[in-house]
C-alpha cells in the first residue's frame, strides 16, 4: 500500500484551524513547471555574477540550493549579493502559463480557519502566481523569504518565526509542501503534513534529492491532486 492509497478523512483534519501552503509545485501541480523559468533566470544570474559558462553556473546554483535551502541564501553567504536585486531578476517570468483553478479556490475558501502561503520566494511572486490561479483572495497572509530574513525553509528558526508572527498553534495546523525535507520541522511541531507529488511520481523537473520515497517519516499524507485532497476532507460526513 502506498501513501497515495491512504485517503484523508474529515476526522483526521477536524482539529485544524490554520492551513499552511507552500507555493511552487504545491498550489499548482508539478507539470505546470513554472519554476523552470525562475531556474533559468537564476542560472543566468550566477553566470553573469561569477563569469561562469551556463553549465558551471547551473551546477553551482544547484549546489547552493541543495546545501542552503535556496540559491539566494548560498549567494548571500558566499558572495554577499543584494537579495532584492536577485529576487527581482529571478522572478521576471511569464505567469500566463499558470492555469486558473477555480475548483482549488473554492476548496481553499471552504476550509475552516485561516489560510497562509509560506514560501521561500517573494511576496510579489506568490501574489502573481496565486492571482493567476484565481486563489489569491482566499489567503489571510503570505510569509515570504524577506519576512524570514532570507533564511529559507527547512531552517527551524524560519518556521518558528512564521508561527510566532501569526500565533499558530501547531497542534491545530496542517502544512502542504512539495519537498519532503521542508516537512520535517512541521511534523516535529505536531502539524499534519501533506506532500504534493507529480502525477504517478514522474519527477521530470526535479533534482534527485527533492524526490520522495514512500514511507517518509515526516509525511502523513501524499497526494498528486491538491483540490481532490481538500475536497475529500471537506465533503466526508
Amino acid at each position: 500500500m502506498t501513501q497515495l492509497d491512504r485517503l484523508p478523512t474529515q476526522a483526521d483534519f477536524a482539529h485544524v484551524t490554520d492551513w499552511v501552503f507552500d507555493l511552487d509545485n504545491t498550489l499548482y501541480p508539478h507539470h505546470v513547471n513554472l519554476f523552470s523559468q525562475i531556474d533559468r533566470n537564476m542560472t543566468a544570474y550566477v553566470s553573469a555574477l561569477l563569469t561562469l559558462d551556463p553549465v558551471e553556473a547551473k551546477k553551482l546554483q544547484k549546489e547552493y540550493y541543495r546545501d542552503h535551502g535556496t540559491t539566494l541564501q548560498g549567494l548571500m553567504i558566499h558572495h554577499g549579493i543584494d537579495p532584492n536585486d536577485f529576487l527581482q531578476k529571478a522572478h521576471a517570468i511569464d505567469y500566463s502559463v499558470v492555469p486558473a483553478d477555480p475548483a482549488l479556490g473554492e476548496a481553499i475558501k471552504a476550509l475552516p480557519g485561516r489560510k497562509f502561503i509560506f514560501t521561500n520566494g517573494s511576496v510579489k511572486h506568490a501574489e502573481m502566481t496565486a492571482r493567476a490561479l484565481g486563489i489569491l483572495d482566499n489567503f489571510d497572509d503570505i510569509f515570504d523569504i524577506v519576512a524570514a530574513d532570507y533564511v529559507p525553509k527547512p531552517a527551524g528558526d524560519t518556521y518558528h518565526k512564521f508561527m510566532s508572527l501569526h500565533r499558530v498553534d501547531t497542534r491545530h495546523a496542517a502544512m502542504f509542501e512539495d519537498l519532503p525535507r521542508n516537512l520535517i520541522v512541521p511534523k516535529t511541531l505536531g502539524m499534519k503534513t501533506v506532500l504534493l507529488v507529480p502525477r504517478n511520481f514522474e519527477y521530470e523537473f526535479a533534482e534527485s534529492w527533492e524526490k520522495t520515497e514512500d514511507g517518509s517519516a515526516q509525511v502523513d499524507y501524499v497526494t498528486e491532486d491538491l483540490t481532490d485532497f481538500l475536497n475529500r476532507l471537506l465533503s466526508e460526513g
